[in-house]
């Protein structure tokens, strides 16, 4: 009897646990933003000088709905993806952990308590560090099923980076993509396997004055 109460206790707790790890974001603002998509054209540029101020969870929210968000009550997202397949995951890399987006219900939920920007910044570009947070885009190839595609991959990938760079410039924040990075250490923090490309980083953040 003790060993079972022992085990429900263990398993409430875990229970507990996990569904701390899960943190539902705010619904995306989407008029917080008046700058139109030619403005946002315009002034799109690459950003390699950061602030270490903090981005709110409102923005948080507003940038990885645009990023690649559910914008269709039929489940498709902001991004196009080949043959629809949904392929690219996004995880959000800061301070306090990293943490995978699932666009349906528009929530993270935390992989590693692991701050995981310095294997994100690599070895050469130290200015990735000032970023309250970097996003990395994943491909998950088990979507394609018998036909995996990294071609089919790096263009979704773009896809997403690209809405990720005219958010930013609408949001007043700046970013600037990347490939660069210390790849294994990303992909056993984020505890990627195989079939999950890694194959863009942004960091994300104010301008440094």
């Amino acid at each position: 009897m003790n060993r079972i109460m022992i085990m429900a206790v263990g398993a409430l707790m875990s229970l507990v646990v996990n569904a701390q790890e899960v943190i539902k974001l705010p619904a995306p603002e989407r008029t917080a933003t008046t700058v139109s998509v030619m403005d946002a054209l315009a002034q799109r540029q690459s950003v390699r000088s950061f602030s270490s101020r903090e981005l709110s969870d409102e923005q948080l929210s507003l940038l990885l709905w645009a990023a690649n968000g559910v914008n269709r009550k039929d489940g498709r997202l902001t991004a196009p993806t080949a043959m629809n397949r949904q392929d690219i995951q996004l995880y959000v890399c800061r301070k306090d952990g990293a943490y995978s987006y699932d666009a349906r219900s528009h929530s993270l939920t935390r992989v590693t308590r692991e701050d995981l920007r310095p294997a994100v910044a690599g070895d050469r570009q130290p200015f990735v560090l000032d970023a309250p947070i970097c996003l990395v885009i994943v491909s998950d190839q088990r979507k394609f099923g018998q036909r995996p595609s990294r071609d089919f991959s790096c263009i979704d990938a773009g896809y997403v980076s690209q809405n990720i760079y005219l958010a930013a410039t609408a949001m007043g924040l700046g970013t600037v993509a990347r490939a660069m990075m210390d790849k294994e250490r990303v992909v056993k923090g984020l505890g990627l396997v195989e079939e999950q490309l890694l194959l863009l980083n942004h960091p994300v953040g104010y301008v440094k004055e």
